[in-house]
């Protein structure tokens, strides 16, 4: 059941139809949301069949099993259909942004605001997603939606905070109450940038603590990894001109926990794997939905390197990933780093 709301309106006009670009699991439980908070939604997807599936049994059981979609939510395929949304998710994985966002450049009007739902960093050019999205289409109001949700819990409609964050603050008090409702609540902040970065790098952070698990080095080592990590994504977030209270919010200290402790979490899972001596084919088998950590690893390890911002836990997943590092040796020189002050 819809909950009703207040239709907010800006500058930008009035927010009542909400078109979700993405039919993956998180795009489909964002649907499922702006639907519960009263909103009109479509959902675009790039394959005609899912996007007909989606339409005919109202369930997207190749990505989001046991979540009914109400009759009312309706997918396609078609792209200029995108137009006529109030504001538009983008919920597509991150190494696809800038192609999904060329193919609405000159679709969307100028003022049509714009809500990135995806957490990453693009590999080779190392752009967070708002300067992809500023650079393909510039000028548009945007949103970041970062925070602690797995995708088939919040389909369900049980209880979930995450940050919203622009620095418009208008658009983002409308943003709030077009998507929030009573189990989906959205906090406002005006750190785009700090909320990227810790929606990136604890999906990296993530496979770590997996890797961990996997090897069986026990709970001590995972809680020492998740705080470490959460310093190395101060760091890296204050150096691209985050604030360091981000970090402690719902986009940050929340994300990662999330990711790094529970199995609904896909990086944590795939590190899992690889630490039990599972390859990364092996580990990625039948997988269908998308671990951006695999993506991101080597695009924050870049980053950071041109910051001159150290993070050696980051620095070791890409090197596992992308090197075919040994796991082993990865933790020994890990442990064999010199002893430091914990605000380092």
């Amino acid at each position: 059941m819809t909950e009703p709301q207040q239709h907010g309106t800006t500058q930008h006009g009035a927010v009542q139809r909400v078109a979700v670009i993405g039919a993956g699991a998180w795009g489909t439980a964002l649907a499922v949301a702006a639907h519960r908070a009263g909103r009109d939604v479509l959902i675009w997807a790039r394959d005609a069949a899912l996007a007909a599936r989606l339409n005919a049994k109202h369930e997207n059981p190749d990505y989001l099993p046991s979540v009914r979609l109400d009759p009312a939510i309706r997918a396609t395929a078609e792209a200029a259909e995108v137009a006529t949304a109030d504001a538009v998710l983008l919920a597509v994985p991150a190494q696809h942004l800038r192609t999904i966002a060329g193919g609405l450049a000159a679709l969307l009007p100028p003022e049509r605001p714009l809500v990135i739902c995806a957490k990453g960093i693009e590999r080779g050019s190392g752009a967070l997603l708002s300067q992809v999205v500023a650079e393909i289409l510039p000028g548009r109001p945007v949103a970041v939606l970062s925070g602690p949700t797995f995708a088939g819990e919040v389909g369900r409609g049980l209880p979930a905070a995450v940050t919203l964050a622009t620095t418009d603050a208008a658009l983002g008090a409308v943003l709030v109450d077009t998507l929030g409702s009573r189990t989906f609540r959205p906090y406002l902040s005006d750190d785009p940038i700090g909320a990227q970065i810790g929606g990136a790098v604890k999906n990296v952070i993530a496979i770590a603590c997996g890797i961990v698990a996997g090897r069986n080095l026990g709970a001590n080592a995972g809680a020492a990894l998740i705080t470490r990590g959460l310093a190395e994504i101060a760091r890296l977030g204050q150096a691209l001109g985050g604030r360091r209270e981000t970090f402690m919010g719902l986009s940050g200290l929340g994300d990662l926990t999330l990711t790094c402790t529970n199995t609904q979490s896909r990086n944590f899972t795939i590190g899992q794997a690889l630490g039990a001596g599972q390859t990364l084919d092996e580990a990625l088998a039948g997988r269908r939905t998308v671990a951006e950590g695999l993506s991101s690893a080597a695009a924050v390890v870049g980053l950071a390197a041109r910051h001159r911002v150290e993070v050696p836990i980051s620095a070791g997943v890409a090197a596992i990933l992308e090197q075919d590092a040994g796991i082993d040796d990865t933790i020994a020189a890990l442990l064999a780093r010199p002893f430091t002050a914990e605000t380092r």
